[in-house]
């Protein structure tokens, strides 16, 4: 059976190559086949990181990191477990998207799919783990409800299961804040999910 989610784009945001972590808020996106137009994340390929990657630092390799999103509630929740004066917003963490209304967002499973009305498709690729080097920019530029100041670490604490996602265009088109969202939750088929298949026993 398909599970079929309904949500909401509450805001989109974009990043030019050589600007800060930071990315700037905007109405609408265009969805191109290696990314979003005019992002610094647009590419058919990257280079490996040092750490987190399965290859070694340096070597090219496919870019499945097109776009990544985040969900409202879950910013809120990060917020109040670091005890920010302010919400975060997606931009502030270097994300594209924010979604509202669809539960468990970071637990979307791979292979999943984003589908908006103008037919573009996003399509999941893999959890967003929190890094310390967004952790140390937070530090630096958010303040708490108390006054103490914010542990470089206090980031990846908040947000360990609950950065967001990354991927890649499926479907390329325009995705506008505002716009509904359906997100259908990718599942195995029957057949693959028997239990003579050993690569996903339990």
């Amino acid at each position: 059976m398909i599970t079929r989610v309904k949500g909401i784009v509450k805001s989109l945001f974009i990043g030019a190559l050589g600007e800060s972590l930071v990315k700037q808020e905007r109405d609408f996106l265009q969805a191109e086949m290696e990314g979003f137009l005019g992002d610094r994340h647009a590419s058919f390929e990257r280079k490996a990181w040092g750490s987190g990657d399965k290859q070694r630092k340096g070597v090219i390799r496919r870019n499945e990191r097109h776009w990544s999103a985040v969900s409202a509630e879950e910013l809120a929740e990060i917020s109040k477990d670091m005890d920010l004066s302010e919400v975060l917003s997606a931009g502030i963490i270097g994300a594209n998207l924010c979604l509202e209304g669809v539960p468990s967002f970071s637990l979307v499973p791979r292979g999943s799919i984003f589908k908006f009305p103008s037919g573009a498709e996003l399509l999941v690729e893999e959890y967003n783990p929190p890094c310390l080097d967004m952790g140390k920019a937070l530090a630096a530029k958010c303040h708490t409800n108390s006054g103490r100041p914010i542990h470089d670490t206090a980031f990846a604490k908040a947000a360990q299961f609950s950065r967001g996602l990354v991927g890649v265009v499926e479907v390329p088109g325009m995705i506008k804040a505002g716009d509904d969202v359906e997100v259908i939750i990718y599942a195995p088929p029957l057949w693959m999910r028997s239990k003579e298949n050993p690569w996903l026993a339990s």
